[in-house]
């Protein structure tokens, strides 16, 4: 999408917030002993009073309101009944919805107390990249650069990105061009423009970097049972100083 006109800013930036407070009041509420389909149904209400649908009950129908990841479930985990956040568990929400025709998407990742220091640096230096890939987001800036900035980055650290999960366009649908790789993607030849909505989101492993879904047919697992973070921000293209629209105060990214 492209922001066209003042109705437009408005929309992305209502959307983003809503997307925004979903999840710090997701994250903020989260506990060890509590199943995921119970933090689910926390996004759910507040997406409801918001007046907002989930993406991707809309776009996929999936079987949640939100995606929610534990340990080795990198991403689109399926909220359940049957599924207990433990402490120490490394917990992944992603916020997605669509108000009167604008869609945003954020994610973050936290650690449910106790924290192991590597898991902690595992998420300090994920979402350092995040940062970095923010500064890049300006116009003309190819997405490949992007991703190949977030990959040097990564391994310099000691981590992998997973290359089948990226950042994308955003606005009229939860998934537009342009594809934003977290690896350098040379087939890629996506140039950002001033004014266009994108998703930014590396996601950082301790393992090989590959996944594969699980039965469920949506969540995604790595194949040796490493961990990942990913953190995400709706961003609208605008000059040298890129739009936030899924940050909150208080917020987790």
């Amino acid at each position: 999408m492209k922001i066209e006109n003042d109705r437009d800013l408005r929309g992305m930036k209502r959307i983003g917030e809503i997307c925004g407070l979903t999840l710090k009041l997701m994250l903020d509420s989260a506990e060890a002993g509590m199943s995921t389909r119970d933090l689910d149904d926390i996004g759910r209400d507040f997406l409801l009073k918001s007046g907002a649908a989930s993406a991707p009950v809309q776009a996929y129908e999936f079987p949640g309101y939100t995606c929610i990841s534990l340990n080795d479930e990198a991403a689109h985990g399926v909220p359940r009944k049957d599924r207990f956040i433990q402490a120490g568990d490394l917990l992944n929400v992603d916020v997605s919805a669509v108000l009167e025709g604008y869609w945003g998407d954020t994610g973050a990742t936290i650690i449910v107390p106790p924290a192991r220091p590597e898991l902690k640096t595992l998420c300090h230096v994920t979402r350092s990249a995040l940062q970095l890939s923010i500064e890049m987001a300006v116009p003309g800036q190819r997405a490949r650069a992007i991703g190949r900035a977030v990959e040097k980055f990564a391994k310099r650290r000691g981590y992998r990105t997973l290359r089948q999960l990226g950042g994308h366009g955003v606005g009229r649908h939860i998934h537009e061009k342009p594809s934003i790789p977290n690896f350098h993607n040379r087939r890629n030849r996506d140039v950002l423009e001033d004014g266009i909505v994108v998703t930014l989101e590396p996601f950082l492993n301790t393992g090989r970097g590959r996944i594969e879904a699980a039965d469920d047919g949506w969540t995604l697992r790595t194949v040796d049972g490493s961990v990942s973070a990913q953190y995400e921000h709706t961003v609208i293209i605008n000059g040298d100083d890129p739009i936030l629209v899924t940050k909150v105060d208080g917020g987790y990214v």
